[in-house]
C-alpha cells in the first residue's frame, strides 16, 4: 500500500508540476492548451513505466538513497529525452516552450526528491515502532532450524524480526537460539498468535520428518498468516528464485535462463539497431584506422581470435590488430602487458582508446556478441580459468559484450591474478541475475565517459 501510494503520488507530481510549470512561464490566467496537457499526459505515462523499469519501488529501495535517487534521476531524463524526441519526430517542438519543458522537469525531480526523502524518514520511524516488520515465528529448533535462524541473522533485516522458535520435540532441541527463545510446541504457538502479531509462520523441518507435516499444517492453519517450507537445500547456499509446478509436482526454482520473452526481443533490438547506427556513424573512423594500421606495419588491418560465446560455443572475434603480425607463435595466446614489445606505435594508442574493438560492431550484427554483456575472452584463458573460478562459465548464459558491467567499474585490462578475474567474474554474474534495458543504457552511458580510456587499457 505504502508503494502504491508512492507510485501515484509520482505520477501526481509529474501532472501538477507540468501545470504549475505552465503558470510560471505563461500566467495563471489562461489554461494549458491542449498541446501542453498532451505533453504532460503522454510523460506522466513515460515517467510510470520508466520509474518502474528503474526499480525503485521497494523498500531496500527507500533505504538506500543515493542508488535510488541516481535511478530516480535516470528514469526521469530518459523520459525528458524521449518527450524531445516524440516532439522532434511530430514536428511539433514549436508549440511548446523550452523555459516551460526545463521548468517542469527541474520542478518534478525536486518534487520526486523531497517526496522521497519525507517517505524515506517516514519509513525509518515505523520500523522503529515495528510497523512495518515481518514478525516472524519458526516451526522447528533442530539443526535446519539454527541454520534458518543464523542465516537471517546474518542478514540483518531491519523489516525482519524473529519472535521465536516452536518445536513439538521436548528433548535434543536448545532453549534458545542465535538469541531467539524456543517458547513450545505448536500447540504454545497457536495461543502465542492470538495475543501477538505473527505474519509469518516458517516450517524448518527435515525431509524425514514429512509424515508430521499433514498433521502440523491442518493445526496451524487457523493462524491468519503467511506459512513458508523452509527446504533442506538451505545447506547448500543456492539461490532460490520462487516456486514451479512441473506435472503438477511442487519444485523450487534455483536458476532461470536470463534474456527469455520480451526481455530477450528488447535486447536484439537494442542490439541490431544501436550497432547499426554506431557502424554508420564510425565507418570513416574506421577507414583512417586501417589505413595507418597498414602504414605502420605489414600485416592485416583486422585481427581474428577464436573465443567462447552464448552456451559456451565458440566463435570467431573481429578487432583491429594493435600488434605486429607473426609475433605469437602458433597456439599460443599471451595477455597483453605493460610495455609490451609486440603492441605497435598504432595499435599502442587504439588500445589506450579502446578502439582496437570497433570492429566488433560486426560481431553484434551478427549475432554473435551484444553491445553490452561479459567481455570474450580467448579460448586457452577461458580453459584456464575455468578450472580455478567454480562461476566462471556461468559467464557465458548470455552474448558476451563489446562492453559490460565489469568494465565500467574498472576491471579491465590485464589479470595478472585468478583474484582479479574472480571479481570481474562476480560483476559479469551480477550484470546478468540483474539485467534490464535501462542497466545495458547506463552501461553504454558509462562507457562513453570511463569505458573507452583506462590505465589498464594497454
Amino acid at each position: 500500500m505504502l508503494l502504491g501510494a508512492l507510485r501515484a503520488g509520482d505520477v501526481a507530481i509529474v501532472v501538477v508540476t507540468g501545470i504549475f510549470a505552465f503558470w510560471l512561464r505563461h500566467g495563471a490566467s489562461a489554461p494549458p492548451s491542449n498541446f501542453y496537457l498532451l505533453a504532460i499526459a503522454i510523460g506522466a505515462l513515460l515517467a510510470a513505466n520508466a520509474l518502474h523499469f528503474a526499480r525503485i519501488y521497494s523498500l531496500p529501495a527507500l533505504r538506500r538513497s543515493l542508488a535510488g535517487y541516481g535511478a530516480l534521476a535516470g528514469a526521469w531524463f530518459a523520459v525528458g529525452l524521449t518527450l524531445v524526441a516524440i516532439a522532434y519526430l511530430t514536428k511539433s517542438s514549436e508549440q511548446y516552450s523550452r523555459l516551460w519543458l526545463v521548468m517542469w522537469f527541474a520542478l518534478a525531480l525536486a518534487a520526486f526528491l523531497v517526496l522521497r526523502l519525507a517517505v524515506a524518514d517516514q519509513v525509518r520511524v515505523w520500523m522503529r515502532e515495528g510497523k512495518l516488520t515481518r514478525n516472524v515465528v519458526i516451526v522447528g529448533a533442530g539443526e535446519l532450524g539454527q541454520k534458518l535462524v543464523q542465516r537471517l541473522t546474518d542478514e540483518r533485516d531491519p523489516a525482519l524480526r524473529i519472535l521465536g522458535l516452536f518445536d513439538d520435540r521436548t528433548t535434543r532441541v536448545p532453549h534458545e537460539v542465535s538469541g531467539h527463545l524456543v517458547r513450545g510446541n505448536v500447540n504454545d504457538l497457536l495461543m502465542f498468535a492470538r495475543s501477538n502479531r505473527v505474519d509469518e509462520i516458517v516450517i524448518a523441518l527435515p525431509a524425514r520428518a514429512g509424515h508430521h507435516l499433514h498433521g502440523l499444517l491442518a493445526r496451524i492453519k487457523s493462524v491468519p498468516a503467511d506459512v513458508r517450507l523452509c527446504p533442506e537445500i538451505i545447506e547448500l547456499d543456492v539461490p532460490a528464485i520462487g516456486y514451479s509446478a512441473l506435472g503438477g509436482v511442487p519444485m523450487l526454482n534455483l536458476f532461470a535462463r536470463p534474456l527469455t520473452g520480451w526481455s530477450q526481443v528488447a535486447k536484439i533490438v537494442e542490439d541490431m539497431v544501436l550497432a547499426a547506427i554506431l557502424i554508420v556513424l564510425a565507418a570513416p573512423l574506421c577507414l583512417a584506422i586501417a589505413a595507418a594500421i597498414k602504414l605502420d606495419s605489414p600485416g592485416p588491418a583486422l585481427f581474428r581470435q577464436t573465443r567462447y560465446g552464448f552456451n559456451n560455443n565458440e566463435f570467431t572475434v573481429y578487432k583491429f590488430r594493435t600488434m605486429r603480425d607473426g609475433d605469437e607463435a602458433e597456439g599460443t595466446v599471451r595477455q597483453a602487458m605493460r610495455g609490451d614489445t609486440r603492441i605497435t606505435r598504432v595499435g599502442a594508442f587504439l588500445r589506450r582508446t579502446s578502439l582496437d574493438e570497433l570492429p566488433q560492431l560486426w560481431n553484434v550484427l551478427r549475432g554473435d556478441m551484444s553491445l553490452v554483456g561479459p567481455r570474450p575472452h580467448a579460448v586457452p584463458h577461458n580453459e584456464q580459468y575455468a578450472a580455478l573460478i567454480g562461476e566462471y562459465l556461468s559467464r557465458h548464459r548470455v552474448k558476451p559484450g563489446i562492453t559490460g558491467w565489469a568494465q565500467v567499474n574498472g576491471l579491465r585490462g590485464e589479470t595478472s591474478t585468478p583474484e582479479t578475474m574472480r571479481l570481474r567474474v562476480q560483476h559479469d554474474i551480477h550484470y546478468i541475475e540483474h539485467w534490464s534495458l535501462w542497466l545495458d543504457l547506463k552501461i553504454l552511458l558509462l562507457t562513453l565517459f570511463v569505458g573507452f580510456v583506462h590505465k589498464n587499457a594497454y
